[in-house]
């Protein structure tokens, strides 16, 4: 999964290479002929696993700078397929780079559009790993490769020439801001069999540039050479500045090292020294951008590779992730053994010291089940047995309340269901002098709470012989008692006695004796 195939293609050759353990091997090359794809098809055949990268260095490589109207979403998608296949129609290897958006107008968008103008030059290599079922992971273009190469060196001249010598030739390619405009390859012999002119070429290209209004008269073009240490002295002979040319060499080794390129072995370390190819194909490798122009059906092996890398990868994950999950219970296993072995070590020693104890202590007078029993009993009678304190916290609320009332007396009493005495009983009862009733089991909380009563007496604190006074403040005081749930409040005797059956007395007048108004409640709670 590691090792990949990476295949530098010119118009005349193609040198196939290997990318193991981030360095680059090999460098066979196969002619552009039926002879050289077949031999490559016994050459790739061996390594049909690893995925393919290929680089394409052709001169029939076409830049167009379009406007294209502001679109998003699939709209804008399929505006820029039919822009594309507008100026391209003759191959299906198109690509397009949104560059901005104009400053005035309709705000269109700045499309640079590119595309392999002779797909017959790919063609045959892409349907031979096709026919081979070898994963074709991308088509790539050194032009639009060496766009990341800039921002890679840090290159922010606003008007760039980026000149490197590769197995095609020399290679021009404009920047402008950092965004690639054009680019133009060129031979590096000419038809006499002399060594190209960089200096000369490159004014040409700026001449170019200038007519198509890519650059402005006046505008400097720094020009960066990428040539060996060795060939710099030659190249700047060659090169002579002017007021609009500006040259820049760059040694190949140093861009090698910056961009931590291992040194390759074989063919690639001897092309390392001389050309860029291997320089760019490491780029490729380590970088992987998704690929510059559309393969179509050809990457559908890719993508079943991709797939399978995948579910490999999810598959070491879970498997690690069980191994964890084992590692943990285990370990959660291990400490859960220790802990009951130290708990069960600490009930033998309590065991032992208990029945130390025990055998100290002298004769029981019951059983323990009996004592525990009895303490439960208690605990029982504490928590549910009946009390007064309940009910005279709720009288005690009510008297905070009417502070003309106060407290005389208080009858408290457990109401208790009548016995139901059979006839065996009852004769017994009558025989027995000295027996007596069982106790009902409510007393002791069983199974619940037994109602209660209490008979409340108290008098009124208001003036004499005003019973009307006396008799609202009673039943105020009455109701505040009957707001309570499960308490029935009862009127025992009023202030003043109105029944027909009682007879009303009194004295009146300046000599008659004090007397406050008294009346008495029954309360039942039932809790």
């Amino acid at each position: 999964m590691t090792s990949k195939h990476l295949l530098y293609l010119g118009s005349e050759q193609l040198h196939a290479y290997c990318w193991r353990g981030g360095r680059l091997t090999g460098g066979t090359v196969f002619n552009n002929d039926r002879a050289g794809v077949d031999a490559f098809m016994d050459y790739i055949d061996q390594g049909r696993h690893a995925p393919v990268y290929l680089l394409a260095d052709l001169i029939e490589e076409d830049f167009q700078r379009v406007q294209v109207p502001h679109v998003g979403g699939r709209a804008g998608a399929k505006l820029m397929q039919r822009r594309l296949l507008q100026q391209y129609r003759e191959t299906p290897f198109r690509h397009h780079e949104v560059q901005g958006r104009e400053a005035l107008g309709r705000r269109d968008d700045i499309v640079l559009l590119s595309a392999l103008t002779n797909p017959s030059s790919v063609q045959p290599w892409a349907e031979a790993l096709e026919q081979l079922k070898i994963p074709l992971a991308g088509l790539y273009s050194t032009t639009l490769l060496s766009e990341a190469l800039v921002r890679k060196l840090a290159l922010r001249d606003e008007h760039l020439l980026l000149v490197t010598q590769q197995s095609a030739g020399w290679r021009q390619s404009y920047f402008q801001n950092g965004q690639l405009k054009f680019s133009r390859l060129t031979p590096a012999i000419d038809r006499d069999g002399d060594a190209v002119d960089i200096g000369v070429e490159t004014g040409k290209t700026q001449q170019f540039l200038t007519s198509v209004r890519l650059m402005a008269r006046g505008n400097v073009l720094e020009t960066a050479v990428i040539a060996p240490a060795a060939a710099i002295p030659a190249l700047e002979a060659q090169c002579e500045e002017g007021a609009e040319t500006a040259f820049r060499f760059i040694a190949l080794e140093g861009v090698t090292a910056r961009l931590g390129v291992k040194p390759g072995d074989g063919a690639a370390a001897e092309l390392a020294g001389r050309l860029t190819d291997p320089l760019l194909l490491s780029f490729l490798a380590r970088t992987r951008p998704p690929s510059h122009y559309t393969l179509g059906p050809l990457q559908r092996y890719f993508k079943l590779w991709n797939a399978r890398v995948n579910l490999y990868r999810f598959s070491a994950m879970l498997a690690a992730g069980c191994v964890v999950l084992a590692g943990i219970n285990l370990w959660q296993s291990r400490e859960a053994k220790a802990d009951a072995a130290r708990l069960s070590a600490e009930a033998a020693s309590y065991d032992q010291r208990y029945t130390a104890v025990m055998a100290a202590m002298p004769p029981r007078v019951t059983t323990t089940a009996n004592m525990r029993a009895a303490v439960n009993v208690e605990r029982m009678l504490v928590t549910q047995g009946p009390g007064p304190l309940p009910l005279v916290a709720i009288v005690s609320e009510a008297l905070e309340q009417s502070p003309q009332i106060r407290l005389l007396q208080l009858d408290w009493k457990v109401n208790l269901p009548a016995a139901q005495v059979g006839p065996d009983a009852a004769a017994a009862g009558m025989g027995g002098a000295g027996q007596v009733a069982p106790m009902s089991s409510l007393l002791a909380g069983i199974p619940g709470r037994p109602p209660q009563a209490l008979l409340l007496e108290a008098e009124i604190m208001a003036d004499q012989d005003d019973y009307r006074n006396a008799v609202n403040t009673m039943n105020q005081f009455a109701q505040q008692l009957a707001s309570h749930p499960r308490l029935t409040v009862e009127v025992d005797k009023p202030p003043l006695d109105t029944r027909s059956s009682v007879k009303l007395n009194g004295k009146a007048g300046a000599q008659a004796v004090e007397t406050r108004a008294k009346f008495s409640l029954n309360l039942v709670w039932k809790p």
